[in-house]
């Protein structure tokens, strides 16, 4: 069924427009299932949406399921962790045709890849208290799905080694810390043909989180533009506005398409589904605007994804 009113481009209105595109279930480490995201989605009134867990596709199908109950566009994605110049640089796929092609592969390769990532960072937190580190991470997942950081940051809080999930980043898990295990990843431009073989969409994920500086920043864009990326999140949760206005510049000067989402993770927290920074008025064109997209949105297709 088309969706009614998509805006086709971003004209300052500080209303909600309803849109989400980068949201975490239990398929990864979100707390809510697939449907019942979907679920607290159609309470807050959205009208598109993308599940996009990390590494992986697995919740798509029951997401897609709830989707058609609830009368929501839910759009099949993933967020694939890469390597760039020394960080973990997330990219969003966006994927119309859900999982084919070479993704299917680099799925796989990145659930092993994470598998081999828990147990050093196991290993490295047992150095600093936490033991069995990762029977006590997988207990905090409460399945077999592959490990993350906030698995490890949840037992690092229930062993009482931090107070809470910031502290257990600030000290142990974040950038640059013993936690923080990136040689796993594959480089960033690998990851983003990942996605264009499967006629998906590369957004750049949260760009503004990396503490670049603005140089540091456009080099990122610049080299993930000449990697084939197609868009980047200009709103993510909150932010400062000033700063979205800026980031708009850069993405308008390199062609790229703006993204937004809220990366909710689980409810609680002052982020909830459609819960974001309003988006400024630009000329930078809204990614639902790409034709990959614009043309999966005129008829949703029934089809899931495979799990990864």
């Amino acid at each position: 069924m088309p969706i009614p009113d998509m805006p086709p481009r971003f004209a300052g209105d500080p209303d909600p427009l309803g849109i989400d595109l980068h949201m975490h279930s239990t398929a990864s480490d979100g707390t809510l299932s697939p449907a019942a995201l979907v679920a607290l989605c159609a309470e807050r009134g959205l009208a598109l949406m993308a599940l996009t867990d990390h590494d992986t596709v697995a919740g798509v199908e029951a997401a897609q399921r709830a989707a058609r109950e609830h009368g929501i566009a839910l759009l099949a994605g993933t967020e694939l962790s890469t390597r760039w110049s020394g960080l973990n640089i997330h990219v969003v796929g966006l994927l119309p045709q859900g999982a084919q092609g070479r993704l299917v592969e680099g799925l796989a390769a990145q659930a092993e890849a994470r598998a081999r990532r828990a147990e050093v960072i196991a290993e490295r937190l047992a150095k600093v208290g936490l033991h069995d580190a990762l029977a006590r991470a997988r207990e905090q997942a409460g399945s077999e799905r592959p490990l993350g950081r906030p698995d490890f940051a949840r037992a690092l809080v229930a062993a009482g080694l931090v107070a809470d999930m910031g502290e257990a980043f600030r000290k142990h898990l974040g950038n640059g810390k013993a936690g923080d295990v990136k040689a796993h990843w594959p480089p960033l431009a690998e990851a983003v043909a990942w996605i264009r073989d499967a006629g998906g969409v590369a957004v750049l994920a949260h760009p503004l989180r990396h503490g670049l500086t603005r140089r540091k920043r456009g080099l990122l864009l610049d080299d993930f533009v000449a990697a084939g990326g197609q868009a980047a999140e200009l709103v993510s949760g909150f932010q400062n506005p000033d700063v979205t206005r800026d980031l708009a510049r850069q993405l308008d000067e390199r062609g790229l398409y703006a993204s937004l989402g809220s990366d909710f993770h689980f409810p609680g927290r002052h982020l909830a589904p459609g819960s974001m920074s309003a988006v400024p008025r630009t000329a930078v064109p809204p990614v639902w605007t790409h034709p990959w997209l614009a043309s999966w949105l005129e008829a949703p297709p029934r089809a899931t994804c495979t799990a990864l």
